[in-house]
């Protein structure tokens, strides 16, 4: 009983630290990129518009997608460890 708890609270641990690790991602894209360090990146061209645009247009919309398949990525390989797969 004791062993299962620790390896609920070790699998929420990672899930946890996964999640955040994302976040932090995404934030740094959608805010930092787009918002934050958008006149930085005014310079750069691409696809018709400087990359700061791009960012705040589509980049951060291709992030967040990338985002969905590296978590659901990772948290089937947490499963394994774990011995949580389907």
């Amino acid at each position: 009983m004791a062993d299962e708890k620790s390896n609920a609270e070790a699998y929420w641990k990672a899930n946890l630290r996964l999640i955040a690790g994302c976040m932090v991602v995404w934030a740094a894209v959608s805010y930092g990129c787009a918002i934050l360090l958008r006149p930085l990146l005014a310079g750069i061209p691409i696809g018709g518009t400087d990359l700061g645009f791009w960012f705040a247009q589509q980049g951060s919309i291709l992030t967040f997608i990338a985002l969905i398949f590296f978590y659901a990525w990772k948290m089937n390989q947490l499963d394994k460890k774990f011995g949580l797969e389907e």
